[in-house]
């Protein structure tokens, strides 16, 4: 909805509708808050809570993908950060939020072919 058609749904100013045209426009915005709510919060608050939860359960081994694209496997996990093996004798540390994917073992089996 845009600004234009909430407008044409409002009482005209100055009576006309009374007090059912002002409690009818409340009842559209939180019907229409509600439906944001559940179209677009509820299910980012989700996907924040999943990704929290895999950061914290990391552990040395694991095949991860950080948010760059950069595939690698952890070699060392400290309070806040990665210790990140991306190609032989190459190791980056990044911070813990840059993993966006844990990689199962059929996935991470793909990679090394």
């Amino acid at each position: 909805m845009n600004l234009q058609t909430i407008l044409a749904m409002a009482p005209p100013p100055g009576g006309g509708g009374g007090e059912g045209g002002l409690m009818s426009t409340m009842i559209m915005l939180v019907l229409v808050f509600g439906i944001m709510y559940f179209m677009m919060i509820r299910p980012q608050q989700k996907r924040a809570k999943q990704h929290q939860e895999m950061i914290g359960a990391l552990k040395k081994g694991d095949k991860v993908v950080l948010t760059g694209g950069v595939h690698g496997t952890i070699a060392g996990t400290e309070e806040k950060t990665l210790l990140v093996q991306i190609a032989d004798n190459v190791k980056v540390k990044v911070e813990r939020n840059a993993v966006s994917a844990v990689l199962r073992e059929a996935e991470a089996g793909k990679d090394a072919k």
